[in-house]
């Protein structure tokens, strides 16, 4: 068992993750597919940040437009190649919208850009909310149970994120992993760390191979051996590699909740079906 992540069911954290629409037509899909989730009465439905805020018009309109449409909403916020002057405004535009929960990020630099910044790691950026707006935000960050690709151990990601929790951070959610065992240790070493935040377990549905694969390639989040020569042997099947992918990830789910992990954030990819298939399967 989890000790310090052990949770009542009804108190169980469900969230959705979305990325920020650039056309007209998706932004009609993204109102789509929240709407159907919104069915399953998730805490709230997140918004990814692209490198150095690259997509901080579309992240604010995208949370501004579920938040319209009566969701609750979380931005994630980066702060990588940020001013201490650019996120203020961004997060009172938040407050002022009436957003309460943020997810703070490190971040990266967009291709070619330089200068970091005023900011170098997500700890700062945590103390700055806390410093700037008190407990009026939640604040999520970021957890690496098989550790951040760019770490140079595995102690020192520990550290790491044990500054960003002891900076002022209420909640964590992971990079997604299809091996429990990984996110139960990290759990355990957090513990011994004196970390006591809930870590929430992120889920990533299994619906196409080659996405996925690039995916975890770039960060970091390892695709076990017998699952990605499975996946590789359905070749084009579609039908195969969704079904295949909805028993491994349910199964992971359910492991993960009778462990006592404190709830599931599933990256959706800004569509619904597969994760409302895992929730009906979890009987949630």
């Amino acid at each position: 068992m989890l000790s310090q992540q052990k949770h009542p069911r009804t108190e169980l954290t469900i969230s959705f993750e979305f990325f920020p629409p650039n056309t007209d037509e998706g932004a009609e899909k993204l109102a789509a597919t929240a709407r159907e989730l919104a069915l399953l009465k998730p805490k709230y439905f997140s918004v990814t940040y692209g490198a150095g805020g690259s997509t901080q018009a579309r992240t604010l309109k995208a949370v501004l437009d579920l938040r319209a449409a009566g969701h609750a909403a979380a931005p994630h916020i980066s702060c990588i190649g940020s001013t201490r002057a650019s996120l203020r405004e961004t997060l009172q535009q938040y407050k002022d919208s009436g957003i309460r929960h943020v997810v703070a990020l490190r971040g990266d630099l967009p291709s070619g850009t330089a200068s970091a910044g005023e900011f170098h790691y997500a700890n700062e950026l945590v103390a700055f909310i806390r410093a700037e707006f008190g407990s009026h935000f939640h604040i999520e960050i970021a957890a690496y149970p098989e550790y951040h690709p760019q770490a140079r151990s595995a102690l020192d990601d520990l550290k790491n994120f044990k500054r960003k929790a002891d900076a002022g951070a209420d909640s964590a959610i992971t990079q997604y992993f299809y091996n429990a065992d990984c996110y139960y240790h990290f759990i355990e070493q957090c513990e011994k760390m004196g970390v006591t935040i809930p870590i929430v377990p992120g889920i990533m549905p299994i619906g196409r191979f080659s996405q996925l694969a690039r995916f975890s390639d770039a960060c970091g989040a390892e695709i076990p051996r017998w699952i990605r020569k499975k996946l590789e042997g359905y070749g084009d099947d579609t039908d195969a590699i969704r079904a295949f992918g909805l028993d491994v990830v349910t199964r992971l789910c359910e492991d993960l909740l009778k462990a006592g992990a404190p709830g599931l954030h599933f990256y959706t990819m800004n569509q619904s079906a597969l994760t409302t298939e895992i929730w009906k399967r979890l009987g949630l």
